[in-house]
Formats: structure tokens, sequence, C-alpha cells
């Protein structure tokens, strides 16, 4: 059996930019950060007081009374991008998706502001727990909410493999429809992880940026904590046209693999056999990327690792691929990451707009590659690489193509 080919029929997000695929792709492409002052319920001591916050999201208004207290923050920031997805994808939200359906979500944590606040309600305020914190933090809320909410009762789960997450999810439901296993899935990556306790502890890591984030900077001192969510319907191709859909694009290549070595640092040659293997997958050679929406955490290991990598899986052809990490925009959504990464891809494929890496005024010469500048670049796209390289040694990278007819 010939495997299908899988297409991007929706997409929304909720991030620091706002509602909608739209503002975080507008953002993106303009170099307009969405990183502000930190905003935390619980008295909060830390260095840092910086974050890329989803603001001004007021979840019982947005879901409703029935919804809203079954949902943390990262399920909430799923739900609503979902929508946005599922109707760009022209699906009827009151027609059920049935068993052909899959929910799946990527997610770092879970209901990290519902821990956060049980810990806090339990130790320092001495009260009892609400009686819907279990349902809210477990990972597998998020999932579970969507395919309630859509009527998908195909294979529903949660993928918790720290800032690959979100990619892996992706990757995951992109192979189920190759296979036949299903025919279209919700899927995605969600994390609300500006947390006080959250900040605290990756402060402690001494891998944030108390006031820029710069990607392959010379000068670069750490990431900017992000969170939100982004959420696709991805379909067979066969399926998607026969219902009238329009694919934004296709979903052509997945790759993913573990160094195995180290829980914090990377290794590059792993890494570029993660970006071998999505280039495999998708019937790829290397001088048929034109863009790479890199993992670029502006930590000083990350960086240097995947120029490593991006050189050795690219070769002659690196000096021609433009690379920029929008991170410094959005931040680092950990979980969420490669799914809002993967939206400012796909539109960047289908504007043949490469957006700008920001803050780089001296690029780091450890980090040999040919940087988007501070603005984007108009450029002609055949295919578009995305990569999320995870604390554990968990790589992940995906590659979308233009849709065409077969």
């Amino acid at each position: 059996m010939k495997a299908r080919r899988v297409v991007v029929t929706g997409m929304g997000a909720v991030s620091s930019a706002g509602l909608g695929a739209e503002p975080l792709w507008r953002a993106a492409r303009d170099g307009k950060s969405c990183v502000g002052p930190l905003d935390v319920r619980q008295p909060y001591g830390g260095r840092i007081k910086i974050s890329a916050q989803v603001r001004d999201f007021d979840i019982e208004a947005l879901l409703g009374p029935k919804i809203a207290p079954f949902s943390d923050a990262f399920t909430a920031y799923a739900l609503v991008a979902a929508d946005e997805a599922m109707a760009q994808a022209g699906l009827d939200p009151d027609v059920r998706q049935g068993t052909r359906c899959a929910a799946l979500l990527g997610t770092g944590v879970g209901g990290l502001r519902t821990i956060d606040d049980g810990i806090y309600n339990v130790y320092m305020a001495n009260k009892r727990p609400d009686a819907l914190t279990v349902p809210r933090l477990i990972p597998s809320a998020g999932p579970s909410q969507m395919s309630m909410r859509y009527g998908a009762t195909g294979p529903c789960f949660a993928v918790a493999s720290a800032c690959s997450s979100g990619s892996q999810a992706i990757g995951l439901a992109t192979q189920m429809i190759r296979a036949g296993m299903i025919d279209r899935a919700i899927v995605g990556g969600s994390e609300a992880c500006a947390t006080n306790g959250s900040m605290r502890a990756w402060e402690s890591l001494r891998v944030l940026t108390p006031d820029f984030c710069r990607p392959f900077a010379k000068n670069r001192n750490g990431m900017v904590l992000g969170e939100g969510a982004a959420i696709f319907v991805l379909e067979a191709e066969e399926i998607a046209l026969a219902r009238g859909a329009r694919p934004l694009a296709v979903l052509a290549g997945y790759g993913t693999n573990s160094d195995a070595l180290d829980p914090v640092r990377p290794d590059a040659a792993s890494a570029s056999a993660c970006m071998n293997m999505a280039l495999e997958d998708a019937g790829l050679q290397p001088d048929d990327i034109d863009y790479v929406n890199a993992h670029g955490t502006a930590t000083v290991m990350n960086d240097v690792n995947e120029a490593d990598a991006l050189n050795r899986t690219f070769g002659a052809w690196i000096d021609k691929l433009l690379v920029s990490s929008t991170k410094p925009v959005h931040g680092h959504a950990l979980g969420a990451g490669g799914a809002l990464e993967l939206v400012i891809s796909i539109m960047a494929l289908r504007e043949n707009i490469a957006p700008p890496n920001l803050n780089a005024e001296i690029q780091d010469p450890q980090c040999a590659i040919r940087l988007v500048g501070p603005e984007a670049v108009k450029l002609q796209m055949r295919a578009v690489l995305s990569n999320s390289f995870a604390f554990g040694g968990i790589n992940a990278s995906l590659i979308v193509t233009p849709f065409a007819s077969a």
C-alpha cells in the first residue's frame, strides 16, 4: 500500500502575539518582539522579570462556564487554537469527527498553572486543593478536551518530550495518517509555563536572559520563556480534496531520534541525523531546502550545536541556506515551541518570506550559518525545515512543501 500524502488544511494559534495564527506570523515576519514584563499570580522574588506570555486571556469568556472549570490555561490555549484550525479547515464544529480522527497534543508539563496554584494554596495559604485540580493538571487533559469538543473518537493522547513535544505529536499524527490508521488529526502543542515556580526553576538553570533573546549572537546570554498553543488539522490528501478543502501545505517529512548521551548537553551528530531522517522521509536533498526555522534558543551550547548540525547536514549548501530563530518574537514555548514555529514555517513557505533573526548584531563565528538579518528576506521557497531539539537529547524535525495536486 502506497503511503498517503498528508496535507495541512487548517491551523490556529494562541501566543504572546495574541489570538490567531495571523498575528503570530505578522509579529515574526515584521520582527516585532512580543516579550514583556513578567506577570505572575503569587509573590515573585526572581531575578528574571520578562517573558513572552499570553496576556488578557479570559478562559471562561472564551470557553464558557461548562468547559472552563476543567481547563488549565494549557488546555484552554489548545481549544481556542483548535477552534481556529477547524474553522479554517472548513469543518463544522457540530459534526462529530468519529473514529477516523485523532486528537493529539504535545506538552512539556501539562497543567503547570494548576500545579503552581495548588502548591501555593496547600503549603502557603493552608487551603484545601480545588476539587478539579487533577482533571485540570494532567497532560492528557488537553487532548481529551479536544476529542470531546469535536467528537474525535480515534486515538487520543499527550506527547511529553520537553521542547520536542509539539513537533513529535505532529510527526506521529502524520505517520498515523500515512499508514491508514486514521484519516484526520487535530494535533499540535500547548504550554502555559510562565508561572512563579517555573520561572524560578528555569532561572536556576542559568539559561534565561534578563534582557534580550539573541540567537546565534556572539553576546547571547539565554532564552526568554514563552507560552501558547498552535493546533493543526492534518488530513490524508484524498480525504481533504474529496470534501473540497484547500490545503495550506504538505507535511512532507518527519524525523526524530535521541542523542542518548546527556540530560542537558546536546549532540550535533544526532541533531544532524534527525534532519537527515526528515529529508529522507520527504524524498528531498539538502539543496531542496530554502529556509530553516531553527530551534535557536540563544543558549550557549544549543546554538553552537545546531549550527554544527546544520553544517553537517547541508554541507556546501549551507552558504545559500537561510536560517533564523523566531524565539526573540514569541519566546521559547517549550512543548508548544515546535507547533508555534510550524505555523511560522508554513506561512514563510506560503508567502515566500524568511522571517528575521533578531538581536544578533554580531554573529558568533562558531555559528557558521547564513542568518537572516534583522529584516525579513523575500525568497522563493520550495521547502522549509523546522527544528526542535529538547532536553534529554530528544530531537524532532519537520519539513513542509507547497501543495500541488499529485
